[in-house]
């Protein structure tokens, strides 16, 4: 009755012996560490999975001192792939350990999206109210700019109040921009191929010397959502690469397009049975480590001459479809991460 307990846990569960070596684990385990029990069983644990913590170590001492031990976020190496969990090491006996992992990855991940989010939102609402506050006082300026030219008889000086409705109307396009989509996002069945392809041609024109290659999935079903804001989105954060690439001088540039399936994927608080994932992909210089989490706030860039708006209303797009933006960099590979819920929406 026990072992069938411990073999529906999701917590992965282990037993190890006095040398450290394997003599069971739980389905769970078998999951997280991708490798099933007859092919590990006898051999010693820190063979099977490596740590950067030294987990070895943790679990000599609790032998040892016959005491339990708790690690948390500790960064274990799995077939290549480096995890982050929370482990427990509990002495049974003097010859057997109980291994207890819970991965945080996901947990992690959640946080971190909801955390986005949530900032995304605080700026939203900043964004609305300074909105409001400017663009009331522009518009008095502008009209007044107005109503002086007609008095004035000097085509100079009327030139300077043509200088000033200009201006005007510059700062309130440039806060138009920082709210986003100014309507209603329309979700009709929608291509999410047919919008890249729409943006590699764009590109293409504008930046004929970079090489853009595609890695689609033919097998993705349409997602529910507004084109016209999905182009806006995509060639936003494509372009931004582009840019980049060029401003940097990389001798052979390089974006790559590409599209996968993701199941059983959680946004934000929310699980989606499948979920579209377009990854824009470039070996360029890569995102400074001091914008890594200001990336999407308006008015942030790593650009001299940027704007700092496009990464910001890709997201409020991507929000505005119940998904969001992931984004990795390194120096030579910087890959953004559209994901975008593929199930039929009821509102």
């Amino acid at each position: 009755m026990y072992q069938r307990l411990m073999e529906h846990l999701t917590t992965a569960v282990l037993l190890l012996d006095g040398q450290l070596r394997l003599c069971w684990m739980n389905p769970s385990a078998e999951a997280l560490l991708a490798v099933s029990l007859s092919r590990v069983e006898g051999i010693e644990f820190t063979s099977v999975v490596g740590s950067e913590e030294g987990i070895g170590e943790v679990l000599g001492k609790a032998r040892d001192e016959f005491h339990p031990f708790t690690q948390r976020e500790a960064r274990l190496v799995v077939g290549g792939e480096v995890l982050t969990v929370d482990y427990t090491v509990t002495p049974l006996s003097a010859d057997e350990l109980l291994l207890e992992i819970e991965p945080r990855d996901r947990l992690m991940r959640i946080s971190r999206e909801e955390a986005l989010q949530t900032r995304q939102e605080t700026i939203k609402v900043l964004a609305r109210g300074l909105a409001h506050e400017v663009k009331n006082p522009l518009g008095g300026i502008r009209g007044a700019a107005q109503l002086l030219e007609r008095d004035l008889d000097d085509p100079g000086l009327r030139e300077f109040t043509h200088i000033i409705v200009e201006e005007v109307d510059r700062l309130r396009d440039l806060v138009d921009s920082m709210l986003g989509p100014n309507r209603m996002t329309r979700h009709e069945p929608l291509n999410i191929h047919k919008v890249l392809e729409r943006v590699r041609s764009l590109l293409i024109v504008e930046q004929p010397g970079v090489q853009i290659e595609r890695d689609y999935d033919p097998s993705l079903p349409d997602l529910a959502g507004d084109e016209a804001q999905m182009i806006q989105a995509v060639l936003n954060v494509a372009r931004n690469a582009v840019e980049a690439m060029t401003e940097a001088g990389i001798a052979e540039p390089r974006l790559v397009l590409r599209t996968r399936a993701r199941r059983q994927f959680t946004l934000g608080a929310e699980r989606h049975r499948l979920v579209c994932e377009v990854a824009i992909i470039d070996n360029g210089p890569g995102i400074p480590e001091a914008l890594h989490e200001t990336l999407f706030y308006p008015m942030v860039s790593g650009r001299a001459d940027g704007s700092g708006l496009g990464l910001s209303i890709a997201q409020s797009i991507l929000h505005q479809h119940q998904g969001l933006i992931e984004c990795d960099s390194s120096p030579g590979h910087t890959e953004f991460r559209l994901l975008i819920p593929l199930e039929k929406r009821h509102d």
